[in-house]
C-alpha cells in the first residue's frame, strides 16, 4: 500500500436494544483505531449497511422488529453480506434459538452478562484492531 494510502478504519456494527449493551461495546473498543455504529434492531442494522458494510457484526438475538435469527438469516443468504463475521450476544432464555444460529455460521458466541475483556477477546480473534495514537 503506498504511504500517501489511508488505511480504512474497521468499522464494528452493535446491534442490540439495549442502548446500555451499544455504549458498553462503543466503551471496550473506544482505545482502538475504529469506528463503532449502534442499531436498535436488525432492520436498523441493514438499512446502515447499505452505506457502509462492517468489519463485524455483534448481534443481540432477542430485539424487537428484527431479532438476531432473522437478520442473521437474511445476511448468510446475500453472498455480498455472507462473508461478515458475526458474534451473537445472547441470553439464558435464547437457548433455544442457539442451535440454529450456530447452523447459520457464527464466528463468536458471547452469553449476556459478559466481561468487557471477553468481548474485546472475541472482537481481537475477528478483527485487527491498532490502539489510537497519542
Amino acid at each position: 500500500m503506498p504511504a500517501t494510502q489511508k488505511q480504512r478504519r474497521p468499522l464494528v456494527l452493535a446491534v442490540d436494544d439495549a442502548k446500555a449493551v451499544r455504549t458498553i461495546v462503543e466503551t471496550v473498543l473506544a482505545p482502538f483505531d475504529c469506528n463503532v455504529e449502534g442499531a436498535a434492531n436488525g432492520y436498523n442494522a441493514l438499512f446502515k449497511m447499505e452505506t457502509a458494510l462492517p468489519d463485524l457484526i455483534i448481534l443481540d438475538v432477542n430485539m424487537p422488529i428484527m431479532g438476531g435469527l432473522e437478520m442473521l438469516t437474511m445476511l448468510k443468504s446475500k453472498p455480498e453480506l455472507r462473508a461478515i463475521p458475526v458474534v451473537i450476544l445472547a441470553s439464558p432464555a435464547d437457548h433455544a434459538v442457539l442451535p440454529q444460529l450456530k447452523a447459520l455460521g457464527l464466528a463468536g458466541l458471547l452469553m449476556k452478562p459478559f466481561a468487557p475483556a471477553a468481548l474485546l477477546e472475541v472482537v481481537r480473534n475477528l478483527i485487527s484492531l491498532q490502539p489510537v495514537k497519542a
